[in-house]
Parts: C-alpha cells; structure tokens; sequence
C-alpha cells in the first residue's frame, strides 16, 4: 500500500511538471512586436516571415527570431574623412547620414553590417565628387556635394533594403595654413567692403547735401516768380480800377454837363444869359496856363454889364 501511495504521488508530480513546462514553454512562444519594428523569423533556419506590430506565436524549437529591425528613421555620424580636392588641398570632411529602414528582409539578408557598408560608400562618394572640384568650390558648394552622395547612397543602398533620405556635410576642415590665408583674405575682404561703403556713404551724402542745393535754389526762384507774378497781377488790377475810376468820372462830368445843357435848354436862356455862361466858360479857360485870351465884342459888354450889376449888388 505503502509502494502504491508513493508510486502515486511521484506519477502527480510528474504530470504536474509537464503541464507546467507546457505553461512555460507556450507563454515563452508568445511574441509582441512594439510599434515601429519588424522581427525576421527564421524557420528550420530559413527565412520564413516578417512580423509586424502586434501579437504572434512562435513555434518552440522550429522558428527563432534572426532579427530586430527598427523602421524609424535614424541618423548616423560617420567620423571625418580625408578627402583631396582638385588643387590638391587635403581636407577633413564628416558626414552625417538619414537613413529609414524599408525592407526588413533585405536590411537582414542584403549585407552584412549595412551601416559600415553605407559608411564607407559614403566615403568613397565623398572623396569622388571632391576630387572633381577646387577647395573653394567645395567649401560653397555644400548643397550640390549632399544632393550628389545622397542620390549616389539612395541608390546603392536600395538592394539593402535602405531609404537614404538625406546626407549633411557636417564640418569641412582644411588645414591650418589654409585657414590662416582664408582668415587673411577674409579680413582684406571686409576692410574692402568697409572702405567701398565709406566711399559710398560719403557720395550719397554729397549728392543729398548738392540734390538739397538745388532744390532750394529751385524753390527760391518758383517764389520769386510767383511774387513777380502777383506783384504784376496787383499793379493789372490796380491800373484797371484807376481807369474805371476815371472812365466813372468822365461819364458822372459828362452826364452833369448833359444835365446842365438840358436844364439851360428847359428854361429857354436869354442871348444875354447865353453871353454870360461863355464868359464863364472863358473865366475857366483862363485857369489854365494861356496868357492871352481874346473875348469877342459881345461878350466884353456883356462882361461890363456883368461888372456893374456886381458893383450895385455890393452897394
């Protein structure tokens, strides 16, 4: 009974190990690929899938992971490389490389180490497209060289299953004694700018100070011909009220002797009254600057006559 009870409890022991064994090994089987990522499953050692983000199950002992492939896109900062240029100027130039994985297969099985192959492409670009140019041309033409080794590793790198999205020239260091000449050239440069920029300030303010010349000038002679026009406006004007003025008087005189000619034709004047009014009318004539005056016969009795009614008047 004893062997029996024993023999029992080893046999529930045994199984409970199994099924816990089983536990493990199916928990251990299950797989979850975080956002963003791609496992490369092998089965029997043979590329059997690429999982994507979500839950998978792995065969025990058949399937294994080979690899874990980020999708995000990465930078890498390669370190700098000795590149010559056209006119023979040596020149340490680093690069920095975005890339984005495409192709978790390719990227797995295309190359080995990818980013060391993308490394010294880059490189070997790099000195290829440097060595066509001069060192000034390189140092301006940054834009053109990453257009080029981007195009160049883009391509090269497709069979990788690699995007090159961009290529940066991160520092571009000649040597010393050319950055010696360039600082030199650079301080000529700005004293020649400096010096032109005086020169050109100066004639600017010299034009401004002869253009405010001028037109001042101009101002004063547009304000003495509109004086000279308003002076000759008011001496028109004052000429013309003058004459109207003496056009009024001359037909007011001319009205009053019209006047007194109908008033002495109303009132039928004697040949006597007649006589007097020409005496008065020679009386005025002798206002002027005549020294001699001749009076007719008739008119000197008439004046006579003219005398003794005064005189008697007096009395």
């Amino acid at each position: 009974m004893l062997v029996s009870s024993v023999g029992s409890s080893l046999a529930l022991y045994a199984l409970l190990g199994l099924v816990l064994f089983f536990v493990v090994v199916l928990i251990s089987c299950i797989r979850i690929v975080p956002q963003s990522q791609e496992f490369v499953i092998e089965r029997l050692g043979k590329y059997w899938a690429s999982w994507g983000s979500g839950l998978h199950i792995l065969l025990p002992f058949i399937d294994r992971i080979a690899k874990r492939v980020s999708l995000k896109e990465q930078v890498v900062d390669f370190k700098p490389q000795p590149v010559i240029t056209k006119d023979n100027v040596t020149m340490q130039i680093d690069t920095v490389v975005y890339y984005q994985v495409t192709d978790a297969k390719l990227f797995t099985y295309g190359v080995e180490r990818p980013i060391a192959a993308i490394d010294n492409l880059s490189a070997t670009t790099l000195r290829n497209i440097v060595g066509e140019m001069e060192l000034d041309a390189t140092l301006t033409s940054r834009d053109i060289i990453n257009t080029k080794i981007t195009s160049v590793l883009d391509k090269a790198s497709d069979k990788w299953g690699i995007k090159v999205n961009r290529v940066e020239l991160k520092n571009i260091l000649p040597p010393a004694e050319i950055q010696r000449a360039m600082e030199k050239q650079m301080k000529a440069e700005r004293e020649r700018r400096e010096a032109i920029l005086q020169a050109e300030g100066q004639k600017r303010s010299e034009i401004l100070i002869a253009e405010g010349k001028r037109q001042a000038e101009i101002l004063a002679a547009e304000a003495e011909k509109q004086a000279t026009i308003l002076r000759a406006e008011a001496a028109k004007e004052r000429q013309v009220r003058e004459a109207e003025g003496q056009a009024e008087a001359i037909v007011m005189v001319q009205k009053a002797l019209a006047d007194g000619i109908r008033l002495l034709n109303e009132s039928a004047p004697t040949d006597k009254i007649i006589a007097l009014k020409s005496l008065e009318a020679f009386a005025k004539a002798a206002d002027g600057q005549a020294t001699k005056i001749i009076i007719p016969s008739e008119i000197q009795g008439i004046a006579g006559l003219a005398a003794s009614l005064r005189d008697v008047l007096r009395d």
